[in-house]
């Protein structure tokens, strides 16, 4: 497989994961994607950083794009960890500070199975 070809189903996988965090509510599926998501762009980063580029800028006429492409690098990692702290956030807030437990105390079991039973068939409707 040729360089581009392998970078360019880097970029549609990492797409592919965006579209199914996107298009779920679960916040565990979501964290579980967004590992992939990081541990995807992470390795992408790392080939083309270290192999890609220094070979790219080997070109004069390539030179500002490869460093343009650096600089998007930079602010990639940026939101990535900006994200990852969000989902972790979120989750903890959600699972173990105030909205589960509360629920918990004033939903019985059939209507919290009820209504996972409603949103089992809306995640569903998603895909």
């Amino acid at each position: 497989m040729d360089a581009l070809e392998l970078l360019k189903q880097d970029h549609q996988k990492v797409k592919e994961l965006l579209e199914e965090a996107e298009a779920t509510e679960d916040g565990k599926e979501q964290k579980e994607i967004f590992k992939q998501i990081k541990k995807e762009l992470e390795t992408h980063a790392r080939i083309e950083e270290t192999v890609f580029y220094p070979a790219m800028e080997k070109h004069e006429e390539l030179k500002d794009i490869v460093l343009e492409s650096y600089e998007e690098h930079k602010q990639i990692k940026t939101l990535l960890r900006e994200m990852e702290d969000l989902v972790e956030h979120h989750a903890e807030e959600e699972e173990e500070g105030k909205l589960f437990p509360k629920i918990r105390d004033l939903l019985d079991d059939a209507a919290l199975e009820q209504l996972g039973q409603e949103l089992e068939s809306a995640k569903h409707k998603e895909r």
